[in-house]
Formats: structure tokens, C-alpha cells, sequence
């Protein structure tokens, strides 16, 4: 029987706290768009009219209520299988298999994640085929939406499985060094996700092929080496059979290391566009960002893991969620998600620490193309392709935004412009 003690209120005033906090930033968001509704930005004047200004306030309202109702929904699903005894019902019920820790574990997290994957097919279903495809961007078909969601059901629960498996398993045989191994085998475990991703995990569900621009290709590989960066090749993906969005990307580690650019982005950008937004995800690479976000993210795992392995054993908190003794699978479910709404608020600081990266890859591309033009027109065209949110609400963006808001960052190049004119003459 749940227990409504201390620890549930605080749990609970938290939790509160943050869902309406996160109401607070996105209707804040929302109503700061349409009080500037009027007011196209200065940088943008030349590419958006009134009518498509309008079109990006309606899509991102209309993304922003779909997202504020996904989430309340989220949270309370959440509530009523902690609050409700569903969490001892179930484990009464594996108990009943008698089929030890580990497989109980396993059925056990495989429930949770069966009923959350359910839950949310409407909510997939009504962003891409109501949202997406009110604002032009959705081109897949329901065929091909239910092979993703039965192709991603099943990696998901594959490597879900393997990782849980192992976690089960040091939780079991290393009772007191267990997070220390845990964190070392999943560390190894997404470095070879990482390498695999591009060649085993992405072409299931696209295709990968050389780009037919041989021109293009030249001057990319030509920047590459300009760069001092070796890759294995260089690809367009048919995105366009899914969506009209727009983007390009490096991905995989030491061999499979590739760039990734989407058939709509070549169908839309000019040459010196493309090039400059390769050069601008070249700068990551040579910044070492994604190294550094790779260390920061282990840091940050091993730092999670102990603390989930110290408040494992505590009693408190199974007695409050029903259950009169501990059970260390449950544990490993209860301990990350009380916690979890703290966790909430410093997300500032990645977001802060992500644009810091993102205006360092800008610069490096202003230095590899020689100039920023090209990256701003770039920018302001994708802004305006993906019906960006041109006008965020300052708190929203600090909070939640891991680039710069766009009109900040083309302002940013045009002062590097406007630097190289001053000074070459």
C-alpha cells in the first residue's frame, strides 16, 4: 500500500513544481511569439514575408500545445502507475513465475516499456500525420510510419534488453562494486553503438549512397582535407521519403566515420550553403566536442550510478511505493525517476555548455570557407525551410535551446562580415 509519508510529498511537490514550470516556459514562449507577430526580424525581411511569418507562429503554437498535452500526459501515466499499486501488483504477479532476479527484471522493465511505447503511438501518430502534415513537411506513409515503429520497438528492445541484462546481473553478483562495472560496461556498450550506428543501425531505416554531385563531392572532400579531417565517405540519405526537413550530419567513430547530408538539403541549398553547414559540423570535430560531451556524459553516468547504488538499500523509499522489502530491479526504476525531476533544472547548464559549442563550430566554419556569408545564408534558410521559431522568449531559449536562437546567430555572422569588410579596407 502506498505510504503517504515525507518522502512522497517531497517527491510530489517536485514533481509538481517541475510540470508546471514546464507549462510556465512554453505558454511564456508562445505568447511572446504573438505579442512580436507583427514584427518580422530585421535579418529575415528579405527571405520572410508576413504570410510565412505567420505560418511559423501558427506551427509553433500549434507544436507547442501538442507538446505541453504529450507531456502532462507523460507525467500523469507516470503518477498513476506509481500511485495507484500497479508497481506491486506486477511484481506480485512476475513473483508468481518464480523466474529469479534477472528475469524478473527483464519481464519487468519490458512491461514498463511496452506500455509507455502503446501509450505514446497516438501522440506519433497525431504529430506526423495532423502537425506535420498541416505545415507541408510530412511525406511518409502510414505503411512505412508503422515499420519505423516496429523496426524501432524492436532495436530498442534488443539493445534495451542487453543493457538491462548486464545491469540485472552486476546488481546481482556485485552488490557493492556493481555501478562501478555498470558504468564501465555501458560506457563500452554506446562506444560500439556509436561505431555501429552508421553501417547496422541507420540503413534499416534509410538509404545511404554516394551523393551524384560530383562537383559537390569534390569540393567536400577538398574541405575535409582542408580541415585535416579523414572521413570514409560522403552520403545523401532519402529523408525526403519521411519529411521535407531539412539537415545534414557527421556520425560514427574511427572507421565508420562518415557525413551525412539529406536529399532535401541538397534539393533546396546551393553548394557554398551545404559547404559551409559541413564546415560548421567539421568545427565540432575539431573543437573535440563530441569528445568532450562524451567525457562530460561519462562523468556524468558514473556520478548517476553511485548515487542510485547508495540509495539502492534505502528502505524509505519501497515502503513509500508499496512494497514492504527491497527489490533491487524495482529499485533501479524508483530511485532514477524520484530523482529525475531535480534533474530537470539543470539542464540550463547543458544547453548553455551546447550553444557555447555551437558559436565554436560557427567560427571554424567562418574560417574554413573564408568568409560567414555563406553560413548565414545558410542559416536563414534553414530558419526559414523548418518554420523555426524565429522570436523565442529569452528564458525559454536559455533554458531549453541547444543553439543559438536563430536571429542571434545570423547577427553574429553578420558582425564577423561586417569585421572582414571594415578591416580589408
Amino acid at each position: 500500500m502506498i505510504q503517504f509519508n515525507i518522502l512522497l510529498i517531497a517527491f510530489l511537490a517536485v514533481f509538481v513544481f517541475r510540470s508546471m514550470f514546464q507549462l510556465f516556459l512554453n505558454l511564456i514562449n508562445v505568447s511572446h511569439l504573438r505579442r512580436h507577430g507583427n514584427d518580422v526580424p530585421r535579418v529575415f525581411q528579405d527571405t520572410v514575408d508576413r504570410e510565412k511569418f505567420e505560418k511559423i507562429a501558427a506551427y509553433t503554437a500549434d507544436s507547442t500545445k501538442f507538446g505541453i498535452v504529450a507531456k502532462l500526459f507523460d507525467h500523469t501515466v507516470l503518477l498513476v502507475i506509481l500511485l495507484t499499486g500497479f508497481l506491486p501488483w506486477l511484481v506480485e504477479i512476475i513473483d508468481k513465475w518464480q523466474i529469479g532476479f534477472i528475469g524478473g527484471g527483464l519481464i519487468f522493465f519490458a512491461v514498463l516499456a511496452v506500455i509507455s511505447n502503446l501509450l505514446e503511438i497516438p501522440f506519433g501518430l497525431y504529430s506526423t500525420f495532423v502537425i506535420e502534415d498541416r505545415y507541408g513537411f510530412n511525406t511518409r506513409t502510414f505503411k512505412l510510419w508503422v515499420l519505423d515503429w516496429i523496426k524501432g520497438m524492436a532495436i530498442t528492445g534488443i539493445l534495451g534488453g542487453i543493457v538491462i541484462f548486464f545491469l540485472l546481473a552486476l546488481v546481482y553478483y556485485f552488490k557493492n562494486t556493481w555501478w562501478f562495472l555498470a558504468w564501465i560496461v555501458i560506457s563500452v556498450f554506446e562506444l560500439v553503438i556509436m561505431w555501429l550506428y552508421p553501417v547496422l543501425i541507420a540503413p534499416l531505416f534509410n538509404k545511404f549512397e554516394p551523393i551524384t554531385n560530383e562537383e559537390l563531392e569534390k569540393k567536400i572532400v577538398s574541405l575535409m582535407r582542408k580541415a585535416g579531417l579523414a572521413v570514409k565517405g560522403v552520403f545523401q540519405m532519402d529523408a525526403g521519403k519521411r519529411s521535407k526537413h531539412t539537415n545534414a550530419y557527421f556520425t560514427g567513430i574511427g572507421r565508420t566515420k562518415r557525413i551525412v547530408l539529406f536529399d532535401t538539403l541538397l534539393a533546396s541549398h546551393g553548394d557554398e550553403e551545404i559547404l559551409s553547414v559541413l564546415a560548421h559540423e567539421t568545427g565540432h570535430w575539431i573543437k573535440k566536442h563530441i569528445i568532450k560531451q562524451l567525457i562530460l556524459l561519462e562523468i556524468l553516468s558514473l556520478i548517476g550510478l553511485f548515487i542510485v547504488a547508495k540509495l539502492l538499500n534505502w528502505q524509505l523509499i519501497y515502503q513509500t511505493f508499496g512494497f514492504p522489502s527491497q527489490i533491487g530491479y524495482v529499485g533501479l526504476f524508483l530511485v532514477p525517476v524520484v530523482l529525475s525531476p531535480l534533474g530537470y533544472f539543470i539542464r540550463p547548464i547543458g544547453s548553455g555548455i551546447s550553444r557555447w559549442y555551437e558559436r565554436e563550430a560557427d567560427d571554424v566554419a567562418v574560417t574554413l570557407m573564408g568568409t560567414a556569408k555563406p553560413m548565414k545564408n545558410a542559416l536563414i534558410k534553414l530558419s526559414a525551410d523548418n518554420l523555426a521559431n524565429l522570436v523565442p522568449h529569452p528564458l525559454f531559449s536559455w533554458f531549453n535551446y541547444s543553439h543559438p536562437p536563430p536571429v542571434e546567430r545570423i547577427e553574429r555572422l553578420e558582425t564577423m562580415i561586417e569585421d572582414v569588410t571594415r578591416n580589408g579596407t
